[in-house]
């Protein structure tokens, strides 16, 4: 592995949430595993995941000691998503939720409870109950192709940002001001928890606690990374690179508002935790003939992010979503191109997902010298460049 040996740089992997978004995230790591001779292990000695990129970290991870067979198993499945596949679409069910839902409201809770999620996701964990082999993920830790990984959730008791970490090596557990990182074995309770959707899937109990999806109080989310002791991380995104012009637009409605809700969740802590690190790496660099300040070290990153707008896509695709859901978004007034925000981050259908992946291949083979260099490809055990 290019992290191993005496001298070399610990990389970690950092793939945040997305819903179907992290499609991308799939194409970017099946570049690289095609950059790397067949049965060869990670280029990661660290694997750091919230919500649907904890899935993806999972299956990479359970993986480890052969990277491309990893990779081709996270392409499977995500080539052939179904909406069904993560939460029950079918028109009995979603008339059962929306009555359910109605019928709360109107009565004020008394002839029902409000509903603890708006969509009922069990098919998701008995989907990765079939695809995940946890125990295997324990043996790529033990076996030494992965040091460690970490999966975060939302701690609904303690309102606190919560990792949990699976490790070969001794780790000091952290706390910090509403985050902290403790010692466990990954389950698919970790994984259904850490994907947990506000109002859209019900929260997750583990232990004592209901935990949610992890990126709602990740205000650091390179931070787990960084406690394992990464040198270099890389992290994949799932939110366009391009940023939207301020224009003069109408009020939102309920389904836009949901799909910004989802925008910031998932990807304005990163971006200010990058700039966190750069700006830490260049005090290093003024303070280089001084000793280090305490705990401080210079960490290289890397980030990638989908060239092509996924909001685009979506609304491209927007036919390939079964009518049932089609209709609950049109009542909420998803419709058009405002509607491709929240579309793109729900559309779990293979010709979505299909394109997603399509993008991230592209966007790697187009920076593979770059991300080659950054993993040490060139040098330890990639192809030709």
């Amino acid at each position: 592995m290019a992290d191993r040996g005496e001298g070399r740089p610990r990389i970690a992997l950092v793939l945040p949430g997305g819903g179907a978004r992290s499609a991308y995230q799939v194409g970017v790591l099946k570049a690289i595993a095609g950059w790397c001779r067949a049965g060869e292990p990670l280029p990661f000695s660290i694997l750091c995941g919230t919500s649907a990129g904890a899935i993806n970290a999972a299956v990479i991870g359970a993986g480890a000691g052969d990277f491309h067979r990893a990779a081709a198993e996270l392409d499977r499945v995500w080539s052939n998503f179904r909406v069904s596949q993560v939460f029950r679409s079918g028109a009995v069910d979603m008339l059962r939720s929306g009555l359910h839902l109605l019928l709360a409201l109107v009565s004020g809770g008394w002839l029902l409870a409000v509903p603890r999620a708006l969509f009922d996701n069990t098919p998701l964990r008995a989907l990765l109950t079939r695809e995940i082999d946890f125990a295997r993920l324990s043996q790529a830790i033990s076996a030494g192709a992965l040091d460690a990984i970490a999966v975060t959730a939302t701690g609904l008791g303690g309102g606190e940002s919560v990792t949990f970490v699976q490790s070969a090596r001794p780790f000091e557990p952290w706390s910090r001001s509403g985050r902290r990182g403790t010692a466990t074995g990954i389950t698919i309770d970790h994984l259904m928890a850490s994907s947990a959707i506000p109002l859209l899937f019900a929260a997750v109990p583990i232990g004592h606690f209901h935990f949610s999806d992890g990126a709602m109080r990740q205000t650091m989310p390179l931070a787990p990374a960084i406690h394992l002791g990464a040198d270099r991380i890389l992290v994949i995104g799932a939110r366009s690179s391009r940023i939207d012009p301020p224009i003069p637009d109408k009020p939102p409605d309920m389904g836009e508002m949901f799909g910004f809700m989802l925008d910031t969740l998932f990807m304005e802590g990163l971006h200010a935790d990058l700039e966190r690190v750069e700006r830490t790496n260049a005090l290093l660099d003024h303070l280089q003939d001084c000793p280090m300040p305490l705990g401080l070290r210079r960490i290289q990153t890397l980030l990638m992010l989908p060239r092509s707008d996924p909001r685009e896509i979506a609304i491209a695709h927007r036919d390939a979503m079964p009518r049932t859901l089609r209709a609950l978004l049109r009542i909420l007034g998803v419709a058009g191109e405002r509607g491709g925000r929240l579309m793109s981050y729900l559309m779990f259908e293979a010709p979505y997902t299909r394109e997603l992946i399509r993008l991230g291949v592209q966007d790697a083979e187009a920076r593979r010298a770059e991300i080659s260099s950054f993993l040490g490809l060139d040098r330890h055990f990639g192809k030709e460049l």
